[in-house]
């Protein structure tokens, strides 16, 4: 299909759908949105997975329960539509009122019941991607602040919940794997906590060497021992969730944190 012809049946689409249909705003941050839509169903499928009798059981992340990353799953994207009404409407509404409530928060969610704790997480989605509809262009690059304090443009809340879903996906211990994220996805998360050491002046950063990229270069290269190993494995080591299959020219370094 040529780009004409994908431009007109996207036109054929819209005029089935009526006016009443949403769509994202020309300059909203598509690749993004996909990664998070995708990612929410992805989650979606391993909390499916998971009985009920199981949920008050650890999960994959210390210290945490699986209802309680389900709780913060749900509440998250409660905070970010938070920060999407602060973009559209100019009226500050930040992610939590202090750490203290967004612990509570987290404290009463794994204390639902079986199937409160599943709707919590499936309309609080639903929630922020309606929010993400409904947003016009110019709030896409309105500044909001995250709970770290940083001032992003909206268009940031798309990444942040990426990473929420995909990553704790996998903590909830129930099958899904890093191996399973599409190739982009591992890549950007492996720049995303990169970037992370660099804004807080940490160590310098392993260099990381990809077996399974023909094209990617060296990450971090130049400081650091050097790590290779696939990238699913490299991404899980860089953002705590363990080392394995991972080669080093020595001691692999204690990492830190991501967020």
């Amino acid at each position: 299909m040529t780009g004409g012809d994908l431009a007109g049946a996207r036109a054929a689409l819209r005029d089935r759908q009526g006016s009443g249909a949403r769509y994202d705003a020309p300059n909203a941050p598509h690749a993004e949105l996909a990664w998070a839509r995708a990612g929410t169903a992805f989650f979606a499928r391993a909390l499916g997975a998971l009985p009920d009798r199981e949920l008050a059981g650890p999960s994959l992340l210390p210290g945490w329960s699986r209802a309680a990353l389900v709780a913060h799953v749900g509440y998250n994207a409660r905070a970010l539509t938070r920060l999407c009404e602060w973009s559209r409407t100019g009226v500050e509404r930040p992610m939590y009122a202090s750490a203290d409530q967004r612990a509570g928060e987290i404290a009463l969610g794994a204390s639902l019941p079986a199937r409160a704790l599943r709707s919590l997480f499936a309309h609080s989605g639903v929630h922020l991607d309606v929010e993400w509809r409904d947003l016009p262009e110019a709030a896409w690059d309105a500044p909001v602040v995250t709970a770290q304090g940083r001032t992003v443009p909206a268009r940031e809340t798309a990444w942040m919940r990426t990473r929420e879903v995909w990553v704790h996906a996998v903590d909830l211990g129930v099958g899904a794997r890093f191996a399973e994220l599409p190739p982009a996805l591992l890549d950007r998360l492996a720049d995303d906590v990169l970037a992370a050491w660099r804004r807080r002046g940490e160590a310098p950063p392993p260099t990381l060497l990809p077996t399974d990229r023909d094209t990617r270069p060296e990450v971090g290269a130049g400081a650091g021992p050097a790590v290779s190993g696939r990238m699913s494995d490299l991404v899980r080591w860089l953002t705590g969730r363990g080392a394995h299959r991972l080669e080093t020219d020595g001691p692999l370094p204690e990492l830190p944190r991501w967020l």
